[in-house]
């Protein structure tokens, strides 16, 4: 009896602790896996840039955007008055985590002014869009992205398509671009770079007392069930993944007093860039000092950087110098709402996120 009894405590031992991780990743994904919905609280008047509503579908969702053209400034800031300096690269915007189309509009500004016509739109489960009923990675902000740049690769005015990407919409941005090879160039700012290093984040945001040998594997079972509703991995769902599928010119950008996500993220897609081979696949990194997770549009150094290098990449009628000029001489304001707390914020139906 003595070795049944022995075996059942060691499969009780086993058995308990995994069923705990279980449960814990199923509420995980309850409370951590539905953004807090916050509709655009202005348009791109506020920065006086015309505009254009577009409808982007994608895998069933129609999801609203803008389109400012690069000739909008100075121009009569309403529905429908947006002209165009004829056929121009354009760079499409992805937001972040529980934010929206709106909070892309101080890039839209600064891009404007280096010659570039600019999309954004409402990832979904964001902005204007419905709530989901499944949890949302940084897969879903890929496929969405993937949808935008095909819109904006199809219209005439367009020559080429780049994207920008602010946090998980930095992580979308990347997973977008490995998928479509028409993007020309990729810019990541404050992205975390794998999903199991987002969860053990997490853990840390909400202060929840888990020491690391336990937040290791806790973490890896939780990334491991976090999308499986929607049938996929977290592999799907990590950018260093993706950049080091994508063969175009990659800039990764993020300030060294990021208080969501860590710089050790930045090196790792850096490194998984680096690791590339092709003439194309070409890589730099900008480290703003001092810049936080939010707002390193404010920083000149990071307006210059990302103006030059999306000149080199996709061409237009301004060269990197020039682009570059444009851009630190922009005035920005932050947009409405960005100024509330980022940890940590209670959203509907008593669920926990962040927003970015």
């Amino acid at each position: 009896m003595r070795p049944l009894r022995t075996f059942g405590l060691i499969a009780t031992s086993v058995a308990v602790p995994i069923a705990l991780a279980l449960r814990f990743a199923v509420l995980y994904r309850e409370r951590a896996g539905f953004p807090a919905r916050h509709p655009p609280a202005e348009t791109p008047d506020a920065y006086g840039l015309a505009w254009e509503p577009v409808a982007i579908p994608s895998h069933g969702a129609i999801l609203p955007g803008w389109f400012i053209p690069a000739s909008s400034v100075g121009a009569a800031s309403r529905v429908g008055a947006a002209s165009s300096p004829g056929p121009t690269p354009c760079v499409v915007l992805v937001h972040g985590w529980s934010s929206n189309r709106a909070r892309m509009l101080p890039y839209a500004a600064f891009l404007h002014a280096a010659g570039f016509h600019t999309l954004a739109f409402d990832v979904r489960g964001h902005g204007e869009n419905p709530e989901e009923r499944l949890p949302i990675s940084a897969a879903e902000f890929g496929t969405d992205t993937a949808a935008a740049v095909d819109v904006a690769g199809a219209r005439p005015d367009v020559t080429s398509v780049g994207i920008l990407g602010h946090s998980m919409g930095g992580a979308g941005a990347a997973i977008a671009a490995a998928r479509r090879p028409r993007t020309r160039a990729l810019v990541i700012t404050s992205a975390p770079a794998d999903p199991r290093l987002l969860v053990r984040e997490t853990f840390r945001m909400a202060r929840l007392p888990i020491p690391s040998p336990v937040a290791v594997p806790l973490a890896w079972v939780t990334a491991q069930l976090y999308s499986r509703p929607r049938g996929i991995g977290p592999g799907a769902a990590s950018a260093r993944r993706a950049v080091a599928a994508y063969g175009g010119p990659v800039l990764v950008a993020q300030g060294d007093a990021d208080e969501i996500i860590p710089i050790r993220d930045l090196r790792i897609l850096e490194r998984a860039a680096r690791g590339r081979s092709g003439a194309d696949a070409t890589t730099e990194m900008l480290v703003v000092s001092g810049g936080a997770h939010r707002w390193l549009y404010e920083s000149e150094p990071y307006r210059r950087g990302v103006a030059s290098f999306l000149a080199a990449a996709l061409g237009g009628g301004r060269d990197p110098e020039a682009a570059s000029a444009a851009a630190a001489a922009v005035p920005i304001a932050r947009p409405a709402g960005t100024d509330d707390p980022l940890i940590p914020e209670r959203a509907v139906r008593g669920r926990t996120t962040t927003a970015a």
